[in-house]
């Protein structure tokens, strides 16, 4: 399970969105303001950081430097404040990404989950498929499998969540984002099958992309990261 540290002063706030983001399957550790905020980074390790820009008792341009100082993990900023100024300047200090409040709860899940990816693991391999994302290749048995933008959107979503149920609207939201339409059940039941028939060696007995009955989906054995 992924481990966020959210860094907002906004009471109201961040309590929409620890349920927000406890809701998609993660662990959150708050911090209201700089001061506490450091204190938790001494003695936590966590996945990806949430960080408002505006604190009351300094800014998240500091606590950004203090998380990288500790690990290299993502940091997206969080700020009522959409200057470009702003926006250079959090980058500069080596934020992953910026999003500018009032935000779309799907958006931000969005741009989480493509945080997370980046920072992970570049490789993996499972039952003869190979994924390398830093190149964007997949191959099965050292065969190039080409996929589409939404079939590689959705087997990202698989190896980055290897031991966790992925639920077919956690799936639905993905693909909403990836594509900027609306995507229905059916059209994500379409596009598991064509998934498999790309990626199975055999798609009437998947075993990469396995069913879980009445819940959602989940990667298959034999994982393994590089």
């Amino acid at each position: 399970m992924k481990r966020i540290f959210l860094v907002e002063d906004d009471q109201a706030i961040a309590k929409n969105l620890i349920l927000l983001l406890r809701a998609e399957g993660f662990t959150v550790t708050h911090a209201p303001n700089r001061s506490d905020a450091l204190a938790a980074l001494a003695g936590n390790k966590f996945d990806l950081a949430l960080v408002d820009i505006s604190l009351p008792d300094g800014n998240g341009f500091t606590v950004c430097t203090e998380i990288k100082a500790t690990g290299d993990i993502p940091v997206i900023f969080l700020t009522a404040s959409d200057d470009e100024a702003s926006v250079v300047t959090g980058l500069n200090m080596g934020a992953d990404d910026y999003i500018t409040k009032p935000f779309r709860p799907r958006e931000l899940i969005a741009r989480i989950g493509t945080a997370l990816r980046k920072s992970g693991p570049s490789a993996f391999e499972i039952r003869g498929l190979h994924v390398d994302t830093a190149s964007g290749l997949v191959k099965k048995n050292g065969n190039e499998v080409f996929l589409s933008a939404l079939e590689y959107r959705l087997l990202l979503v698989f190896i980055s969540n290897p031991k966790n149920i992925i639920t077919r609207n956690q799936l639905l939201d993905e693909l909403w984002d990836a594509a900027g339409e609306f995507v229905n059940d059916n059209t994500l039941t379409v596009y598991i099958k064509r998934l498999r028939e790309k990626i199975e060696s055999d798609p009437a007995s998947p075993q990469i992309i396995l069913t879980v009955r009445g819940t959602g989906y989940r990667l298959g054995g034999d994982y393994a990261s590089k």
